[in-house]
């Protein structure tokens, strides 16, 4: 298909990461999730079957070149929102929109120098694994703290990033990716999940348990 468009980049990326997450990706969903309207994406949709960067189905996937294409971009956003938080200081909960603007723009021998001066990292300040530059790459999330079964220990591995103020919420009370927290009681009827952080003692709507993913630890 020749060079991309950041367009192009952008359907591609949120196909990856929607599949990722077990969504079926449906012309409806990428309008939700991209706010454009439904004809514009049946038309970009076309655009890359046509160029063989998506099979089209009942669900839609991408191709074995859509999927490399994909990491790309991937790579270069987390890449650069490591560098925001670590190099410029800059809350984690801000550093995604930046991250989407900077990452159509920056080149491969950039993206290699960020990358040496963050001493290779394969994670980025959520959790979210970044992947190589060769492409290879596991996706896969850990069990939701929605699921943690009461009165066990939970390491948090990933926070997502796709609500900057629950993020900001959550960062503030010490939920972030390497913290072992204590998971006690699920209140009933969709009450609060009470957790300690630090001893100090949380109770978290299930909006904020479904964004936090990690595993049962002894």
């Amino acid at each position: 298909m020749g060079t991309l468009t950041p367009a192009v980049e952008d359907y591609l990326k949120t196909i990856f990461l929607l599949v990722t997450r077990g969504e079926t990706v449906t012309t409806g969903l990428l309008a939700k999730e991209l706010q454009v309207s439904s004809p514009s994406v049946s038309a970009m949709v076309k655009r890359l079957a046509d160029g063989e960067l998506v099979h089209r189905g009942r669900a839609l996937t991408l191709t074995d070149a859509g999927e490399r294409a994909a990491l790309r971009v991937v790579r270069r956003h987390r890449l650069l929102e490591t560098f925001l938080v670590k190099v410029l200081d800059m809350p984690w909960d801000e550093v995604h929109e930046e991250a989407e603007a900077l990452e159509h723009a920056l080149s491969d021998r950039l993206e290699a120098r960020i990358d040496a001066a963050l001493g290779h990292p394969t994670r980025d300040p959520h959790g979210d694994p970044i992947p190589t530059p060769s492409g290879s790459h596991d996706e896969s999330w850990g069990q939701p703290l929605t699921s943690a079964p009461e009165a066990c220990r939970f390491r948090i591995e990933r926070v997502s990033d796709r609500h900057s103020d629950a993020l900001r919420y959550l960062g503030d009370r010490g939920l972030r990716p390497g913290v072992v927290i204590d998971v006690e009681t699920q209140e009933p009827y969709g009450g609060p999940r009470w957790v300690r952080v630090e001893g100090e003692r949380i109770a978290l709507a299930p909006l904020l348990t479904g964004l936090v993913h990690g595993r049962v630890v002894r």
